[in-house]
């Protein structure tokens, strides 16, 4: 089994859910009492908020790659970031380490394609939803990309900031993702990402079945446990 390198803290509620969804599948994968090989930097979430809100980047590259570095020298075999926000410094992480990093947009990316859609509402994070670097990712494999506008998108990180990662969750929060969903939709989405790690605990198919919902923290986790096992299952074989 190869050994994840799980670069986190962003936030502890992601976090937590990233680590028991990884465990779960190996588990469910493997059977007995299979767990991950798992090495976990979890970071100051604090640090992080600071430099998005001033747009601090090369110093936000700077400080995961160190952490991602600190990962490879542990033992981690791949690299990986549950953020999607911090996937911004991706090419610093990428060129602090010598394992792979796995990126969650291409993860994705390829389930959009699986799933045969092809126009993707996005939602995330301020940079996430405005920046290029993850609708460029996309796009780079062929897909487009509808956001919320600009009052929406400015509640969807509000929310983000202010509840979800506060572990706050409610029914007057969901109304308004769903809501801004549904003007995705009726303005060509014919799948919705949800693009921050926690929105996956505030919506899901159950609260919005017209379209397909690309959950990157279930796609990432499972691509991240494909990787992990790749070589896991010849060796449980052969034992």
């Amino acid at each position: 089994m190869l050994t994840i390198g799980l670069l986190h803290g962003m936030s502890s509620v992601a976090t937590v859910d990233y680590y028991r969804r990884i465990n779960d599948r190996v588990n469910e994968r493997l059977g007995g009492h299979e767990r991950a090989e798992l090495l976990l930097s979890s970071v100051n979430f604090g640090v992080i908020e600071r430099y998005v809100r001033a747009h601090e980047w090369d110093a936000a590259g700077d400080y995961l790659a160190s952490k991602a570095r600190a990962l490879e020298l542990a033992g981690a075999d791949f690299i990986v970031c549950g953020s999607n926000t911090m996937h911004r410094v991706a090419p610093a992480i990428e060129a602090a380490v010598s394992v792979p990093f796995l990126h969650i947009a291409d993860v994705v990316a390829e389930a959009a394609h699986q799933q045969g859609v092809r126009t993707l509402g996005l939602l995330g994070t301020l940079p996430v939803m405005e920046a290029d670097f993850y609708r460029d990712r996309l796009a780079a494999s062929g897909l487009s990309v509808v956001v919320p506008d600009q009052v929406d998108r400015y509640l969807v990180d509000q929310v983000i900031f202010d509840e979800l990662t506060r572990y706050v969750f409610t029914d007057q929060s969901r109304a308004q993702y769903l809501r801004i969903m549904a003007d995705l939709a009726a303005r060509g989405a014919d799948a919705i990402i949800l693009g921050c790690t926690e929105i996956t605990q505030l919506v899901g198919p159950r609260d919005f079945p017209a379209l397909p919902l690309l959950d990157s923290t279930g796609l990432h986790v499972e691509a991240i446990v494909e990787m992990s096992l790749a070589t896991a299952r010849s060796e449980l074989q052969r034992s």
